[in-house]
């Protein structure tokens, strides 16, 4: 379960790239986009210039590069050339790389031209919960203290975290134990150790967490029609606490 550090050395080159993949979609003018452009613009990226893996590309029969979860999809959003985003729109991009054989994995909700404040501020909450949720990371500290940091910061601010979908172990494989709840109890769950790499990705909902599958077997959408967000980045537990290894150019440590 936990990596050697020459394992998370190679780990963190693959959370370079694909931190570098979203600096490149920061810079689109997504209105008008089709969330299929999108996919195949990460996917020439990766491949052609970063020679480099989509690691979800062919992962249980998925077909695509990256996730594109817009609105109330909560998770796994297809890519479709007759999906176009819109202004005002919310949507997630959920992309993992794969290079020399490790996986990194990381997600990032994007505002899409002038969004609505209650929109924005989702966004924001879900943000600073994922963060929330990476600094109770350290030796010594358990699962459920990340989770419990999590929706305590959700539930504070009027959102809801769903329960269905978690992080998880990430190496080799693009999913690995231990399943990484964001939600929880302090002092409860496996007692994190240096060396251990997973991902914290909380979705927080505006309205309840129910969530349900469409028919297509794979978009997670808030069964109440109201927006979800999520952000994700992939960790690794250190001596002193922890490193973030998919940490993009324009981000720090929030506290």
């Amino acid at each position: 379960m936990t990596k050697r550090p020459e394992e998370i050395a190679l780990m963190a080159e693959s959370g370079k790239l694909l931190a570098a993949v979203f600096s490149h979609l920061d810079k689109l003018d997504l209105i008008g986009m089709s969330t299929m452009q999108v996919n195949d613009l990460v996917d020439s990226l990766i491949v052609n210039e970063l020679k480099a893996r989509p690691a979800s590309k062919g992962q249980y029969g998925y077909a695509y590069a990256l996730n594109a979860s817009r609105n109330n999809v909560v998770c796994h959003g297809v890519p479709s050339p007759t999906e176009i985003l819109q202004d005002g729109d919310i949507v997630n991009f959920d992309i993992t790389l794969e290079k020399n054989g490790y996986i990194a994995d990381s997600s990032k909700t994007y505002l899409v031209g002038k969004v609505k404040p209650l929109a924005e501020r989702l966004v924001q909450v879900t943000y600073e919960a994922m963060w929330k949720g990476i600094k109770a990371v350290r030796p010594g500290a358990r699962l459920g203290d990340v989770g419990h940091a999590i929706e305590k910061h959700a539930r504070k601010n009027g959102y809801s975290v769903v329960r269905e979908y978690c992080g998880h172990g990430i190496g080799r494989e693009m999913h690995e134990p231990p399943q990484v709840l964001h939600w929880g109890k302090p002092q409860t769950g496996l007692v994190l150790q240096e060396g251990m790499v997973f991902t914290i990705e909380p979705m927080l909902n505006q309205g309840r967490r129910a969530v349900r599958t469409e028919d297509d077997g794979w978009t997670v959408v808030t069964r109440d029609g109201q927006l979800s967000a999520q952000f994700e980045h992939t960790v690794a537990v250190t001596r002193n606490g922890v490193r973030v290894l998919t940490l993009r150019s324009d981000e720090r440590m929030l506290g």
